[in-house]
């Protein structure tokens, strides 16, 4: 139930991989006829992550997964473009990712201004339009957030950098394989994504950048992705990304009705529980995104009595899963700080079922209620008598 945090990989992606872990291992690089073999499969990947998206093969730049994406999009633009200001904007739910990149843009002399939300995690796009300035260079905005879920008015917001002149970019890493999404028609000048958030490789991703967009490259050394980002390829995990996004952007409405059900099941069952609050969007989120607050209990101990039980999930982002400052998102979303260490994310994947969903919602009222009595912050109302 933490297929926000990552996916297996799926058989006809492995099996595509494979050969090119034994026998096809030649370098992309190379002249010679096993490098060929190896730059065509890339290229044939290239292609079909540009079609998932409405691209073109040209734009799109084979990258390490959605951190370096994030830091090769933000950075890049903002070096290369400062001879025209040195002022971006974002939002407080961003991913560290593009958070922490932007913070670090920070200490270069750039000027970042974080978009509030409102208390279902949604952008203004008015916001958005009276932070722009003359000096503006830069709107990065995520498509779908991925501890809450919620679907940003991308489309909107792309129309608004247009019509502005400002570049515009998308973290889509938890996006992909959930929302149909065309960068011409969204005026996205940069998208983000991540293989293994939609049943590719984990260390592999790319990063789309329109064609005429001015960005820096944030690795040096070799020539490789048109001398954009330098290091030799990985073959075998560009072949799977390729083969994994085009499987999830062509069943995008067949893969989301059963988890829209269990989504709602989910939702319903959970909200039966006192004092249980959603987050996010009620309606406007991704169709695998369950994020409660349970009041009086602490996430951590939920997480470890779910796992005893064979449950598997997230009090949010599993790449901060380690941390104890509570949840940046939630905290931007107006949650009370006292009860934010009480939220759950759950996020069936394709290899879940309903009946997995009932057994989520057998099991959790009996933790959530042990957890309560236990604690000393619970009312009595609330306890077990």
């Amino acid at each position: 139930m933490d297929n926000s945090a990552t996916t297996p990989v799926r058989k006809e992606v492995v099996e595509e991989m494979l050969p090119y872990l034994t026998e096809n291992f030649g370098n992309p690089s190379s002249i010679y006829d096993p490098g060929k073999v190896s730059k065509r499969a890339i290229e044939k990947a290239r292609q079909k992550v540009a079609d998932a998206i409405g691209a073109d093969e040209n734009e799109i730049y084979f990258t390490s997964g959605g951190t370096e994406s994030d830091n090769w999009a933000v950075k890049g633009i903002a070096f290369a473009n400062r001879h025209k200001g040195k002022h971006i904007i974002t939002t407080s739910i961003e991913h560290h990712a593009v958070l922490h990149a932007c913070s670090w843009l920070e200490g270069q002399g750039f000027e970042v201004t974080y978009l509030p939300v409102d208390k279902f995690g949604m952008v203004s796009p008015e916001e958005l339009k009276n932070a722009i300035r003359d000096d503006t260079i830069l709107i990065s905005v995520m498509l779908a957030n991925n501890e809450i879920g919620t679907i940003q008015p991308v489309e909107e917001i792309g129309k608004i950098a247009r019509e502005k002149k400002i570049y515009f970019h998308t973290d889509a890493v938890q996006a992909i394989g959930h929302v149909l999404i065309d960068v011409k028609k969204m005026n996205i000048d940069l998208l983000s994504l991540s293989g293994h958030k939609f049943e590719g490789p984990k260390g592999c991703g790319a990063l789309y950048i329109r064609k005429g967009t001015k960005i820096e490259a944030l690795l040096h050394g070799g020539d490789q992705e048109r001398k954009r980002r330098a290091g030799t390829e990985n073959v075998p995990a560009i072949v799977g990304l390729g083969k994994a996004i085009e499987l999830a952007a062509g069943e995008i409405e067949e893969a989301n009705k059963p988890l829209l059900d269990m989504r709602e099941r989910l939702i319903e069952g959970l909200l039966k529980i006192p004092k249980t609050h959603l987050n996010g969007h009620p309606s406007q989120r991704l169709a695998n995104n369950v994020n409660v607050t349970f009041e009086y209990i602490e996430g951590e101990s939920l997480l470890l009595l779910l796992n005893a039980k064979g449950i598997f999930a997230s009090t949010g982002s599993a790449c901060n899963s380690a941390s104890l400052e509570p949840s940046h998102v939630l905290t931007a979303c107006g949650v009370p700080h006292e009860i934010i260490h009480g939220s759950l994310r759950l996020s069936p994947g394709r290899m879940n079922t309903l009946e997995d969903v009932d057994r989520v919602l057998e099991v959790l009222p009996e933790i959530v209620q042990k957890l309560r009595n236990m604690s000393p912050l619970t009312p009595q109302e609330y306890r077990t008598l």
